[in-house]
């Protein structure tokens, strides 16, 4: 099984190499991992995973600047239905557009926009941003494959000033909450993509990073 981890520029590129690399080693699963800025590479995949940080509109440049990397993602990914995780950032670009400075398209995958946050206590006091530190997942949909072993409740690790605005309900898999209810996964078909870093968030992330080497989407 030959994974690709796209480098767009920005993201803990080693973190989610280590941790492909761990679960892959634990599960027993014969696995060829690699980061890679190389369209070739993705189109070779079994998997492909897209991680990212900082800046929507950043790391939709840096994509850009891959030559073929946007129509390889898309071929691979749209086309041949090969199993797809997007990470942070990575899991952002997966919308239709993103409005951290300025508006920037997104790969139009999943429905709605990322737009700036704006939680408020009960009180109505603005909350600190970016949303930083461990949150707990209310899982919408706790049947789907990724979310295998996972009760509601646990934490993963988000940090993040921008989230999914208008979304499809049907498309949400889990949320948290932070001045009100925050796409936390979303997915459809072969492709999902957390909002909070799943290399950073302990066992969860690693369970779920397990559960997409076996994902076999239908």
């Amino acid at each position: 099984m030959k994974i690709a981890i796209v480098d767009p520029g920005s993201g803990n590129l080693a973190s989610v190499l280590r941790a492909l690399e761990r679960v892959a080693g634990e599960s027993g699963l014969p696995a060829e991992i690699a980061v890679t800025t190389l369209a070739a590479d993705v189109r070779a995949a079994d998997r492909i995973v897209l991680p990212g940080q900082g800046a929507f509109a950043a790391c939709r440049r840096g994509l850009d600047a891959l030559p073929g990397m946007v129509e390889a993602l898309n071929d691979a990914v749209i086309a041949e239905k090969k199993p797809f995780l997007g990470i942070c950032v990575g899991m952002q670009l997966m919308a239709a557009r993103g409005l951290e400075h300025g508006v920037t398209p997104g790969l139009g995958w999943i429905a709605g926009e990322i737009a700036p946050m704006d939680p408020r206590g009960t009180d109505g006091t603005a909350l600190p941003l970016p949303q930083m530190g461990w949150n707990g997942l209310d899982l919408a949909q706790p049947a789907h494959p990724l979310l295998a072993g996972l009760a509601p409740g646990q934490h993963a690790y988000f940090v993040h000033s921008y989230a999914l605005a208008g979304g499809d309900p049907a498309q949400l898999l889990a949320s948290t909450s932070y001045g009100g209810p925050v796409a936390a996964i979303v997915g459809r078909d072969n492709l999902a993509g957390t909002q909070f870093h799943v290399e950073k968030s302990s066992l969860v992330g690693l369970r779920i990073l397990a559960n997409f080497l076996t994902w076999a989407p239908s």
